[in-house]
């Protein structure tokens, strides 16, 4: 049988090593799906519920494994579905093709049915966004599309005419369009500094008294050579959201997470700090990082683009992170003063001691913290565990201490809701071997909990834990916290997620007593289940997500909304208040 233009495009997709492509069919991809059925054999089609979660597990796919993530969707509405996943990849630095339909090519503009100029729409999103011509175009364009998305970590996206998907490929091209003249060849950007910057960033880290370390998505793959620049420098490493995984929560070098969802210790270092190395982060929250002028500053990235993007630097290392420590250790004195690393780490087995206080306290109804806590507990070596976004993150980020050997990813600079299932379909689909946890406050899962059924339907043994507080709670407490209004707009319609879990042929669990925790977790992660598991944990919806550090504004807001007919006032008063007096006894 002749080709089509759509088997050259599914052809190429192959030769550039891409074996799984996230999507739902649609009349506008019927060619496209078509050559994707006689190719079954090398490319796999994972049929999803709603466009949107083809586009987050197509980011969560190049998150987790490093190559090309492709979703695929039908002409108007269907890739306008996608726009929210590949933003999350666009603003998360992730190589993502975005495949969509398009009508007729000799109807697009003319007010016919779906008729949305896809290409036009995504100018925002995508670095590389192009609509099909013809036949012969497709090769150029496939190419093209793949090698600026990984060469430089973004979205491409190609809009194909549903007619054109069907025309054979061996129709004439231009004189100067010679057959075969583009490449699959892919070059990693592996840039490594000169040495008048290696020279220039180790003066300003040599003459620093007290240094720290920012350590985010770009430092994953560095996190030996991360570790030995802290000790070399008598440094704390302190992880912005992405870059929970790039050293163990137990090396005695980190003093974890920053920002309203981190640590004091890391904001204490942050705010007494005279030197700043940053290492492959554009942690967006300026207002957590050293007021400028406070600190001299050394920054490592890939991408000449985020260079000073938030705190002014004085050395660009322009570079691959590991690559560039490791060509900058030589160059660094061992500090004989370890006096600011050492109070770090005296502060952060103070607060190491809180967080392990409030994740073992045994009211009803249970804190979320203790969720975290006892499941992070018991994770394989080798787990992936994605968040979603809210309340839920900040359980996440504090209570799942990260080890050697796993992955933490979530919607880090979109910050979107409904990711967390999404994402780890994918890893689980990208690591079958590898235990695969959703951490999911019950918001952000309702929106796409219907690829519960994907989960199910692939026979996929992931494990989702959905804190159930029926609220709306991140955006609850901003509320009240940030802006001194009763929560309004923010309370749940309650949903029985065992049920829901069991109709969609999946296992269901529950768990309300915190005495029962562990019981319930050792059970879900058993090998008795060779598919999904999802357990609802019924959690109180008055433990605030406080930041590490109140300010008196803070307060003062806090305080305000409850003056001004807070509904759950009283409950929050002898919730908030029990709590911190328990802490201090």
């Amino acid at each position: 049988m002749a080709k089509t233009a759509a088997d050259l495009m599914v052809e190429a997709l192959i030769d550039w090593g891409v074996d799984i492509i996230f999507g739902l069919p649609g009349d506008g991809i019927n060619g496209i799906m078509e050559s994707l059925r006689t190719h079954q054999e090398q490319i796999r089609f994972i049929q999803v519920r709603h466009e949107e979660a083809a586009a987050f597990m197509a980011c969560a796919y190049a998150k987790y494994t490093g190559k090309l993530g492709v979703c695929l969707a039908t002409s108007g509405p269907g890739g306008i579905h996608l726009l929210n996943g590949l933003y999350d990849a666009k603003l998360d630095g992730q190589p993502v093709l975005a495949i969509t339909g398009l009508p007729f090519h000799d109807l697009v503009d003319t007010y016919t049915q779906q008729d949305v100029a896809l290409d036009r729409l995504f100018m925002d999103v995508a670095a590389y966004n192009t609509r099909v011509m013809g036949p012969s175009h497709v090769e150029n364009v496939t190419d093209l599309a793949c090698r600026t998305a990984l060469g430089y970590r973004k979205v491409a996206h190609i809009a194909f005419p549903v007619d054109i998907q069907e025309m054979k490929a061996d129709k004439n091209s231009s004189k100067r369009n010679v057959k075969h003249h583009t490449s699959d060849i892919n070059v990693r950007n592996a840039r490594l500094p000169d040495e008048t910057s290696f020279r220039a960033a180790s003066e300003i880290l040599n003459r620093g008294k007290k240094i720290a370390i920012l350590a985010g998505q770009g430092a994953l793959d560095a996190s030996d050579a991360l570790e030995q620049t802290a000790d070399r420098l008598g440094a704390p490493i302190i992880k912005a959201l992405l870059g929970k995984g790039a050293v163990p929560d137990a090396s005695p070098f980190t003093t974890g997470g920053i920002g309203l969802l981190g640590t004091k210790p890391s904001q204490d270092a942050m705010e007494n700090c005279d030197t700043l190395l940053i290492v492959g982060s554009s942690f967006p929250y300026i207002e957590f990082l050293p007021k400028p002028q406070q600190a001299e500053s050394v920054q490592i990235d890939l991408d000449p683009v985020k260079i000073g993007l938030r705190y002014p630097v004085d050395v660009a290392l322009i570079g691959d992170s590991r690559r560039a420590l490791d060509g900058l250790l030589p160059m660094l004195e061992r500090k004989k003063d370890r006096s600011f690393l050492e109070k770090a780490q005296k502060d952060m087995k103070s607060w190491n001691e809180l967080m392990e206080k409030r994740a073992t306290n045994p009211d009803k109804p249970m804190k979320p913290q203790v969720l975290a806590h006892e499941l992070g507990k018991r994770l394989r070596p080798d787990a992936i565990v994605s968040s979603d976004s809210g309340t839920i993150t900040t359980w996440w980020a504090r209570h799942i201490q990260a080890r050697h050997g796993q992955s933490y990813s979530c919607s880090g600079t979109l910050a979107s809701m409904a990711c967390g299932l999404p994402y780890t379909i994918a890893a689980q689909l990208a690591h079958p071997t590898r235990q695969c946890v959703a951490f999911v406050g019950d918001g952000g899962f309702s929106m796409l909990m219907a690829e519960l059924a994907t989960a199910v339907k692939y026979k996929l043994p992931i494990i989702v834990v959905v804190i159930k507080n029926n609220t709306l709670g991140q955006i609850k407490w901003e509320q009240m916290v940030f802006l001194g209004n009763p929560e309004y707009g923010v309370d749940l319609h309650p949903i029985d997620f065992v049920k829901f879990a069991e109709a969609c042929g999946a296992v269901g669990l529950r768990i309300e007593d915190p005495k029962e925790c562990g019981l319930v977790l050792d059970r879900a992660l058993s090998p008795d289940f060779d598919g999904p598991v999802v357990i609802e944990a019924v959690v109180d919806p008055l433990e605030a997500p406080m930041p590490a550090k109140v300010t008196p504004e803070q307060a003062a807001k806090f305080a305000k909304s409850l003056l001004r007919g807070e509904p759950n006032r009283d409950k929050i008063i002898a919730t908030q208040i029990a709590d911190r007096v328990r802490e201090l006894v």
